[in-house]
């Protein structure tokens, strides 16, 4: 009998590892299709931003995502200069604030 449940066992580990080899590249293509998604939802809220940099051409999805990361430094920055605004150092922080060029100022990083 020990030989029957080997071999039962041995078919079905070869039904699951075929059973997830072809639902590998569904789930991979739902992953790629959220984060596409997500990408555009992010190039939609931040519209003015990508015009002021770039008006006419088209952005890759790695020039979205950076300059989402230097939108919301430039945020996060303002936010603390609000808030050193009401500190009795806030003359320092400022004065450091101003020395460093924005990250949104300047280009996308592109390899080529």
């Amino acid at each position: 009998m020990a030989p029957t449940i080997t071999a039962a066992m041995t078919n079905s580990q070869e039904h699951l590892t075929l059973t997830r080899k072809l639902r590998k590249p569904q789930v991979e293509k739902l992953r790629r299709e959220q984060i596409s998604s997500s990408i555009e939802q992010l190039k939609s809220l931040l519209g003015p931003e990508f015009l002021k940099q770039e008006p006419d051409s088209k952005l890759e999805k790695a020039d979205i995502l950076e300059m989402t990361v230097c939108v919301l430094r430039r945020l996060q920055q303002q936010q603390q200069q609000k808030h050193a605004d009401f500190s009795p150092l806030s003359s320092t922080v400022q004065t450091s604030n101003t020395k460093e060029k924005s990250p949104v100022d300047s280009a996308p990083w592109r390899p080529w």
